[in-house]
């Protein structure tokens, strides 16, 4: 492992804190030491209060931050001399430990300090680093990891066993190391949890970081226990219809709908693979601190309701009769045509399981070459995964927006009402892939819950492709709204080009039918029930002279949703309709085309804009708020209805 300080951008932070930032950004950056918001640093400073005392305080990394992100704000200040005290305490519930530590912040906006906090101000340290070196976890997950590591590194570190975070474990390692340090000791290592480096200044706690790490890696690699690289093939074959099955299965179990990330690659491929998988996988996680995000046990194959009655009986075995179960869906699915499998009730919490769960093949891939692969007993796994103080917090979560676990797919979102639409879906909650033949569709969002894909509607193979990489970025397909289609120049019947006529009927209409059967294998495995919203036209109840091929695809594509309602409301999807009407921020109002429009009226532009019966104006985040809110409870009990979005048109009224 090399060290990432850098004399030149070290001397740009001038105060310990920054310097504490800084060092903490580097050891963020290396996801072989942290992942994810996991790791803990602290610094010790004495600053004067505002009577003008002077006090030694705590900054450590608090609550939700991110080391390789982590700014000054992202430190809770603490007062020392209340920590000292508590760690001298004989007990300390973890929820007073957490109220202590909140009323001896000096800062009431900071984020909740660390539950290791009285662990970090024990140490008679002015700076101190944490982390789950994947190399320092794999070895002390072996079931002879306390000689390994009394043999890595002598009398350089203090050795402590596993206790699990909080007071507890702060009062043993206090005891441990008060008892134990010597000259040359200059970390700590905490079986099945992780490492610990300090020093008198950040460059010295940090480097001392990297060195106890690289002393592992370099035993590793002297023990022969090196991971070959993976050579298992990936199968050249759909998986969409199979994933979308596994989806909608552990959506029943969790109680709301996830997010399924497919990850079939050749390392997760050859670790499902493996001949004793159901042996190696089902031991634990590489750190309790991974089990709140991937839960106690993988999925192996698909059978889910199997998987569900296991965890079921354990939990009646370990748990306290007022302990009351929170979603115990599987987070991980290893199976061998599938790979990896990444679940969660969001795309980044499911990003993070994938994350996590790649260093965790490593960790259990190299001990196993090391010889064996040894977890922590079930029952302090379990203790973490149903901590009250990891409860409390999914409890205090909120209620998450409507859309959460749900999988959306929008045609024509480069621009105008499909764009607002993909917007609309996002702030809900949604995971969603965008359609559109402009290649702009794949940057118009840069957020891991988005996909754009660059697609021609009309093209068959096209939408299988589409849909294939839609159900293994997302797992499903619960929401469609169908915008894509074209608006030809004005033509006359008797002037009407077959070739024309053809051509939009085969965008506005033939498109829409050929996405509608693809999606409907996805929509009835929704687990709220699919959605699909159409997007129609004034021009459907109210047509006007010169759009005849516009007109007649709109109405019937309007007669195809009908049709649709009557076949798939026994697989529990609704179908509906909008009809917008002048919405003047789409591709083909350009200013020329309004202010030509407007003139032909004798209209100013704003009142050719809201020339309708109500007076205002149409946007497409109007019609967008509308389409969306159709996919929404507020109309669980409708489908097939037309809804027209014109501010009030005379003719259609």
């Amino acid at each position: 492992m090399q060290s990432r300080w850098n004399s030149a951008e070290a001397a740009q932070y001038t105060t310990d804190l920054a310097l504490r930032v800084y060092t903490s950004r580097l050891l963020g950056q290396d996801p072989s030491l942290v992942l994810h918001g996991g790791g803990n640093t602290s610094v010790k400073v004495t600053e004067t209060n505002v009577v003008g005392d002077s006090e030694e305080i705590l900054y450590v990394k608090g609550s939700g931050w991110d080391l390789a992100t982590i700014e000054a704000a992202g430190f809770a200040p603490v007062r020392m001399a209340h920590l000292l005290k508590l760690a001298e305490l004989e007990r300390l519930s973890d929820p007073q430990m957490v109220n202590e530590l909140k009323t001896q912040m000096t800062n009431a906006s900071a984020p909740s300090p660390s539950v290791e906090t009285i662990l970090h101000a024990t140490l008679p340290y002015k700076y101190v680093d944490h982390t789950h070196a994947d190399g320092v976890v794999t070895i002390t997950n072996t079931p002879n990891g306390w000689e390994r590591i009394a043999e890595i590194y002598g009398d350089r570190v203090v050795i402590i066993p596993y206790v699990m975070p909080g007071f507890d474990l702060a009062r043993v390692c206090a005891a441990k190391f008060q008892a134990e340090a010597g000259p040359h000791t200059i970390g700590m290592v905490l079986m099945n949890h992780g490492i610990f480096s300090f020093g008198a200044t950040a460059q010295e706690s940090y480097e001392r970081m990297i060195h106890l790490v690289s002393l592992a890696e370099d035993y590793i690699t002297q023990q022969n226990a090196t991971l070959p690289t993976p050579s298992a093939s990936i199968p050249d074959r759909a998986l969409s219809h199979d994933l979308a099955q596994l989806r909608a299965e552990l959506s029943c179990f969790a109680g709301c709908p996830v997010i399924l990330r497919n990850h079939c690659t050749p390392k997760t491929l050859a670790f499902a693979q493996r001949d004793d998988i159901t042996t190696i996988s089902q031991q634990g996680p590489a750190t309790p601190d991974h089990v709140i995000r991937t839960k106690r046990l993988p999925l192996i194959g698909r059978n889910v309701a199997a998987y569900a009655a296991h965890y079921a009986e354990y939990f009646k075995t370990h748990a306290h009769a007022d302990l009351t179960m929170l979603d115990p869906a599987p987070r991980v699915v290893l199976d061998p045509e599938l790979g990896l499998c990444a679940v969660g009730q969001s795309v980044k919490a499911a990003n993070i399981v994938a994350d996590i769960y790649d260093h965790t093949i490593d960790v259990i891939s190299t001990a196993t070459k090391l010889g064996q692969y040894q977890a922590l007993p079930a029952a302090d796994i379990f203790a973490v995964e149903y901590w009250d103080l990891e409860q409390a917090k999914l409890r205090k979560g909120g209620k998450p927006p409507q859309f959460t676990g749900e999988v959306a797919i929008v045609t024509g979102a480069a621009s105008g009402i499909g764009k607002a639409c993909v917007a609309e879906l996002l702030k809900q909650g949604a995971a969603v892939v965008g359609l559109d033949l402009n290649p702009a569709i794949e940057s118009l969002h840069d957020r891991a819950d988005f996909c754009g894909i660059t697609c021609d509607v009309t093209d068959e193979g096209a939408i299988a492709q589409a849909l294939e990489k839609t159900v293994r970025q997302f797992g499903g397909v619960d929401l469609v709204v169908l915008n894509a289609g074209i608006f030809p120049p004005s033509c006359a019947i008797a002037s009407l080009d077959t070739a024309q006529w053809r051509k939009v009927m085969n965008v506005n209409l033939d498109a829409n039918l050929m996405l509608l059967r693809e999606c409907h294998p996805f929509l009835k495995l929704a687990p709220q029930g699919g959605r699909v919203v159409v997007i129609g036209s004034k021009n459907v109840p109210a047509p006007g002279p010169g759009v005849a091929a516009y007109s007649a695809a709109k109405a019937a594509l309007t007669q195809l949703v009908r049709v649709a309602a009557l076949e798939w409301g026994g697989d529990q999807i609704r179908i509906n309709i909008v009809h917008p009407n002048g919405v003047f921020d789409t591709g083909i109002w350009t200013d020329e085309v309004l202010q030509a429009r407007a003139d032909h009226y004798g209209l100013s532009i704003q009142d050719y804009k809201t020339n309708n019966v109500l007076k205002v104006e149409v946007t497409s985040a109007t019609v967008a708020e509308m389409a969306i809110a159709m996919c929404g409870p507020l109309f669980a009990a409708t489908t097939a209805a037309q809804v027209p979005i014109d501010g009030g048109s005379d003719r259609v009224i």
